[in-house]
């Protein structure tokens, strides 16, 4: 089995600040970006990963090249939907064939921006990933394998940077083809949202992996996305989001990610408010380190 991914210490980057957000296109600035990196490149990540080429992508990779960083991004596209997918609690989704066609047509020019951003920052980019959870039976920005395997092929070509695709557990048993087509495999498993308690997350994420390593026996399997998040107001057991179970969480992860010597993206490093309307909401909370860049726990 071919190893693309060598283990290193990896987490998911995304700098967004109060104020700002990839909604509005308003991205931190180079210096704000250079700030968060120095601090992750401190604490020995070695590996980060971001979801779509665009500024402030680009601004990470300057700062990487610029400043020399031990440091290479697992970079990905961030597609919109291209289908309506009926089964999605977010939204009802109702868009026109027009607005799913011109979906199609930006998603194939992010996959563009991705291909000309490697050509730039090759020395920068560790991999790239074609999409990041547009499979699931819940999903609100889905596009079908058929689709994903298309760019994939067109990355492999236009890069020679390894391919994968970032997607849920639950999805991998329908995606054989398309994981067999790619470099590597890239897993997402969150015991929180599955009604785990912190006393059973640890065997919960060494189950999932498992079970993906058992379908694609010949492939490298990675994570890309495992975190606990500090705060939430949504329909998580009661009492397991907080600061000492994050902590509690990160500890025995790396500790089992040590030992299997697998590489794990932490989700994530630095807390988002654009993610949503309450500070309560789970999704602004996942970071190590606050929004205003203060550790949440002591290493």
């Amino acid at each position: 089995m071919k190893k693309y991914v060598e283990y290193k210490k990896a987490i998911c980057y995304s700098g967004y600040r109060t104020g700002q957000s990839p909604k509005t296109n308003i991205v931190p600035s180079k210096e704000e970006i250079r700030e968060d990196l120095h601090i992750l490149a401190k604490e020995g990540f070695e590996y980060i990963r971001m979801y779509d080429p665009n500024d402030h992508a680009r601004r990470a990779l300057e700062v990487i090249k610029e400043d020399k960083l031990n440091m290479k991004v697992m970079l990905g596209v961030d597609n919109f939907p291209e289908y309506n997918n009926p089964d999605c609690p977010f939204e009802k989704q109702e868009r026109s064939d027009e607005e799913l066609a011109a979906n199609a047509k930006r998603n194939d020019e992010e996959v563009l921006r991705l291909i000309d951003m490697v050509k730039e920052f090759s020395d920068e980019i560790l991999a790239v990933s074609i999409g990041n959870e547009n499979t699931p039976t819940w999903g609100a920005r889905n596009v079908t394998p058929e689709r994903l395997m298309e760019h994939a092929k067109q990355l492999k070509e236009a890069t020679g940077k390894p391919v994968t695709f970032c997607e849920g557990v639950f999805e991998w048993p329908h995606l054989i083809e398309l994981g067999n087509y790619l470099d590597f495999i890239s897993v997402h498993s969150y015991p929180l949202h599955y009604g785990n308690t912190i006393d059973e997350a640890i065997d919960v994420n060494k189950a999932n992996i498992e079970s993906v390593e058992k379908l694609f026996p010949d492939k490298q399997v990675i994570s890309t996305e495992m975190g606990w998040t500090t705060m939430t107001n949504s329909a998580m057991k009661p009492g397991q989001a907080n600061v000492q179970n994050q902590e509690r969480y990160i500890r025995e992860l790396t500790k089992w990610m040590d030992e299997k010597q697998l590489t794990v993206f932490i989700f994530e490093a630095f807390d988002e408010p654009w993610k949503g309307s309450l500070p309560t909401k789970s999704e602004c909370n996942w970071g190590l380190y606050t929004v205003d860049r203060k550790r949440k726990w002591n290493w």
